[in-house]
């Protein structure tokens, strides 16, 4: 089926991310061969599981991630935490019954640099339930830095390929009290557009969008398992 499915849907499904998924990844949207294993950004390889905590503006919460259930999108957010990259970050797109999407860094060198960095698929071995995390795309192995939260159970989304590396255990009542008055983002509904932040960074957001909740600081609070070398 190659069908173009916009990821920014308004509602229960429809695309997300306000990003381009490019057809319907069913079976767990294996990576595209040799082309996804030579996927440019790569990461070394997370624990067997550990726990993230987020301070925000909205209180706290903390995320458990499971490097079995995607490995390579457990590896690039260990590898994102740990580098910082998450601090500052707002919750640009908060869709009550939905999502709560992150991911775009208020630097726009740093976003710049980590967007050339796309990782391989991993099967979606994890359903994409109430509380659970997985990376936005833009089409096979196109995933980068983008985060979202599911607030409710989104299981249509394991067939196109949306693949949960963790979930949250502590603090979901923050998760759901996440500004959400913008809405939808640019340009299916008033909220931010996400080229805009790539390029102006929270300059953008704090002048436009100044309720928006953000990441204070997101640290790495437990693991487990070691850090092995490879898959």
């Amino acid at each position: 089926m190659r069908a173009t499915r916009r990821l920014g849907l308004v509602g229960s499904l429809g695309g997300l991310v306000g990003l381009t998924l490019l057809g319907c990844r069913g079976g767990g949207a294996k990576a595209s061969g040799e082309a996804g294993e030579r996927a440019a950004g790569a990461s070394a390889a997370a624990p067997d599981s550990f726990r993230v905590r987020f301070a925000t503006t909205a209180g706290t919460f903390t995320v458990e991630v499971h490097r079995t259930w995607a490995p390579r999108g457990a590896d690039r957010f260990y590898e994102l935490v740990r580098d910082g990259y998450y601090d500052g970050n707002r919750f640009f797109r908060v869709l009550p019954g939905f999502v709560a999407q992150f991911g775009i860094s208020g630097d726009t060198a740093a976003s710049a640099r980590w967007r050339g960095r796309p990782i391989a698929d991993d099967p979606v071995r994890k359903s994409n339930t109430r509380g659970t995390l997985a990376f936005a795309a833009a089409g096979p192995n196109t995933r980068t830095t983008q985060v979202f939260v599911n607030l409710t159970d989104n299981s249509r989304l394991d067939g196109m390929g949306f693949a949960p590396f963790g979930e949250v255990v502590d603090g979901m009542s923050t998760v759901d009290s996440l500004y959400a008055g913008y809405g939808e983002g640019a340009p299916r509904g008033q909220g931010p557009d996400q080229g805009r932040i790539q390029r102006e960074g929270n300059r953008y957001l704090e002048d436009s969008f100044p309720k928006l909740d953000a990441i204070d600081s997101a640290r790495i609070v437990g693991k487990s398992g070691g850090e092995p070398g490879g898959e």
